[in-house]
Formats: structure tokens, sequence, C-alpha cells
């Protein structure tokens, strides 16, 4: 027995020590910046993004066309707002609404890249208009923010994008490389019209890009427990977007006599067989790289934790969402409060982690669901495209500008819940990641597609001045 608890003491021992040599190995991975002298930026770069704000180029659902007055609209106030823009750099409209710029680099040797940002928002919830601080579609200017829909998703970083081009133009600047910028029409109803089309067009002319960036990533500000630093998210990759319908028949029937299985009770049963049989949580890419990343700059204990996934892994994965998720998002059925409905249906969200596609998450739902069940895909269905890589050249540029540019923040490799347009890009592009330098904190991540949608004055102009100096830095 004493040999047995030794050799136990041991063991335990020997896991400590492997624990303790796994945290203490692990070093920071943030890169020095270098000195930059920051551009001056006009305050008119509040004014040009609040008559942005004014057009409603709102994306209802995949069935209504877009509002051609708001963007044509748009579009002119584009070529007013850049005059450098739209006479030096080739723009082509690509299915009437998307736009497609052109700057042609001086050495055709060098790859191009892609800076993409959607000139669609979301509409606005009727009967929240009287909580907004001031008319969602007014771009209303405050001492602090520029406050209205699109500010955040995406218009502040598509206008912030194009101000730090007309910048560099009218200093003269000339790009080694070719740099494309993408803007299109219908992002918030899946892309596939624009830019979607517009990556079929470069892929049909054989582009090959160095990087994509687009929108996704972003400054978490009090978002990551453990780290004071700001936390700058450079997403290397997004999960899939699948919704499913699930559809009961029966012969329904009076209330007063109800059966055994009712159309409702058995829709309702399938939700909460489906809310308690989640798909797994996994360790997959790029997970292990954000906490090589994250855990240098944690606390001890945290830190204890990151390095040692192997033995943490449960709350690892359930702490950064890494499963595909299920969530019920519309329900409909019954016409009268005594008769039981001969149809009931629901329809189910699931954002789809890579690894896993469109076809493995309905089979888990018919796995899990009674026969009694129907499940239909419902709509924008995309599976969860390939992850990028933190170690490519382009990240380092992302994160050798953010480090120059804001040295007190901590960059760091990530996985975006949401889907975004750059998923097209895949075929025409090496590398695609999704950042801009927008700081966000637990009260505006509820502003996302929600009530007071703004954007702070001083972070615009961060917004623009990382654009200004990334352009540089990629030539």
């Amino acid at each position: 027995m004493k040999k047995i608890l030794l050799w136990l003491m041991l063991l335990l021992l020997a896991a400590v020590a492997f624990i303790l040599f796994n945290t203490f190995r692990m070093s920071s991975k943030q890169v020095e910046g270098e000195p930059v002298e920051k551009v001056a930026i006009s305050d008119q770069v509040f004014e040009n993004l609040s008559k942005a704000i004014q057009f409603k180029t709102i994306s209802f659902n995949e069935d209504t066309p877009p509002d051609s007055t708001e963007f044509f609209g748009f579009h002119r106030f584009l070529e007013q707002t850049f005059p450098l823009i739209h006479s030096k750099l080739k723009l082509e409209k690509i299915n009437t609404y998307s736009l497609l710029y052109t700057w042609e680099g001086s050495d055709p040797s060098m790859k191009p890249i892609i800076l993409m940002s959607h000139q669609d928002v979301v509409p606005v919830d009727e009967p929240t208009i009287n909580q907004w601080e001031a008319p969602p579609f007014e771009g209303r200017i405050t001492d602090t923010h520029i406050i209205g829909r699109g500010t955040m998703d995406d218009k502040g970083t598509l206008i912030g994008l194009l101000e730090s081009v007309e910048k560099l133009l009218s200093e003269g600047f000339q790009p080694s490389r070719t740099i494309y910028i993408a803007s299109g029409h219908d992002e918030e109803v899946g892309g596939p019209r624009g830019a979607g089309k517009i990556a079929e067009l470069l892929k049909e002319r054989g582009i090959k890009a160095a990087m994509t960036m687009d929108e996704g990533g972003f400054i978490a500000e009090g978002l990551v427990p453990g780290i004071e630093s700001p936390v700058a998210m450079i997403n290397l990759g997004e999960k899939g977007f699948a919704s499913f319908r699930l559809i009961v028949k029966t012969n329904g029937g009076h209330s007063s006599a109800p059966p055994k299985e009712n159309t409702i009770g058995i829709l309702a049963k399938a939700i909460v067989d489906l809310e308690n049989n989640q798909l797994p949580y996994k360790m997959i890419d790029p997970i292990p790289q954000q906490l090589e990343y994250l855990g240098p700059e944690m606390p001890f204990f945290t830190r204890m934790v990151f390095a040692n996934p192997w033995l943490f892994k449960k709350q690892i994965l359930e702490g950064f969402n890494v499963h595909t998720t299920t969530a019920p998002t519309i329900i409909d059925g019954g016409v009268k409060n005594n008769v039981i409905p001969t149809v009931a249906e629901a329809t189910i969200n699931f954002r789809i982690l890579p690894g896993e596609t469109i076809e493995s998450t309905q089979a888990h739902i018919e796995s899990i669901v009674s026969d009694k069940v129907q499940v239909e895909p419902v709509g924008f269905l995309t599976n969860p495209p390939p992850v990028s890589s933190a170690d490519a050249e382009p990240y380092k540029v992302l994160e050798k500008t953010m480090r120059s540019l804001h040295p007190e923040t901590v960059v760091v490799p990530g996985l975006v819940g949401g889907a975004t347009d750059s998923r097209y890009f895949y075929p025409v592009s090496e590398q695609v990641y999704r950042f801009h330098p927008m700081r966000l904190d637990s009260t505006s991540m509820q502003r996302f597609h929600g009530i007071d949608e703004k954007l702070g004055k001083e972070n615009y102009k961060e917004i623009i001045q990382f654009c200004y100096q990334m352009i540089k830095n990629f030539n």
C-alpha cells in the first residue's frame, strides 16, 4: 500500500511539475511596434459618415430587391465625397449595386490585396425607434459619437477606408501592389448577389491575392476576463450559417379532446431536445493559437489553464463557445384557442463550427427529433470556410500595424461566430482575415443590429488611421 501511495504521490508531483513547466515557458507573442507619425484627420470625416448613414441602403430579406433610389443616391454621394478615388481608380458596378474599385499597383509581380466593407444595413425594428437617442437614419453627430444604422455595421469601416484612400491619393501615394476595394450590397442577406459575384469575377480574371480583409474583428475593451488592456481580435475564420425548419403535421382536432401527442407538443419537445443535446465542443483551429497569444497576458492561474489545454479542455471550450450553436428563432402554429392545429413549425438557426457541415448538422437534428418531425433547410446557408494562418506575412503586417499605432493593445488571432462576405474570397485569396479597430465593450456589443447603433468619433478616426497605415505597410 505504501508503495502504491508513493507512486501516486510521484505521479501527482510529476503532473504538477509538467503543468508548471508549461505555464512558465509560455511567453508573450506580442510583437514590437515601430514609431508611427500619425496623419492629421479633419473633423469633416464625421460629416461624411453622417451623410452616408442618411441613405437607407437596407437589405430586408433575400426576396426583396434593393431600393435603387437609396443605393444610387449613395453611389452619387461617394462620387461627390471622394473625387480622387473616382478619377484615379477604376470603378466597376457588379450586379448593378455592388462596387469594385481597382487601384493599380506599380509592381505587377506583387500579389494584390482585397479590402472589403459592405454598403447595406439591417432594417430598424419599428417599435424600438423611440428608444433611439436620435432617429436611426438622421446621422446625428454629438460631442462624442455619430449615431445611426450602419455606423458600426458596416458603413463606418467602408467610409473610413475610402477616407484613408482619398487621403493617400491627395499625398501622391502610389501603391506597389494592386489594391481592390470590394463593397457588396447584400451582405445582410448572405451576399450571394454582391460579394459572391465580385469574387466570381476576380476568379474569372485569374486574380490570386495575398490577402482579403473584411469586417468581423474588433478591439475588445473589458470583454476578456483577466486582461485589462484592450484586445485586438484579428479573426482567422468564421462559423458557417444554416437554418432548418421543423414541421409537424397531424390531423389536429378539438381542444376538448386532445390526442396523446399534440401538434405543438411534438414540436416543443423537438426544440427542447435539440437545446438539451447540442453538438459537442471541439478543440479546432484557431483556438490553440488564440490560447498561445492570450495566455501569456493573463494572471498566473488563468495562464496555467491556457498553457495546459489537455487538462482544462472542457472549461476552455465552453468559455470560448467552441461548438455548433443551436438557437430557436421563429415559431408558428395555431389559429384559434380551442383548435389543435394541423401544422406547427419552428425555425432553428445553427452557427456551424469549422470541420462540420450543413449536411452533418441536418443529420444531427434528424438523429435527435422524433420521426414525426420533418426537417428542411431554409433560407441562406453556408458551410464554414477554411481557417487562415496567423503565421502568414499578411497577418504579421496587420499585427505590426496595430501594435505600432496602439502599443498598449494585445493582438490575438480568433474565430468569429457570425458570417461575413469574406467567405466568398478564399478561391481568389491566399489568406482571409476579419478585422477593423472598432472598439467594443459589453454595452456597444448590444448595438450591432440593435438600438442606438453609434460609433465614437475618436474611434472612427482610429479606423481611418489604421486603414491609412495598413495600406502603406502593405506597399
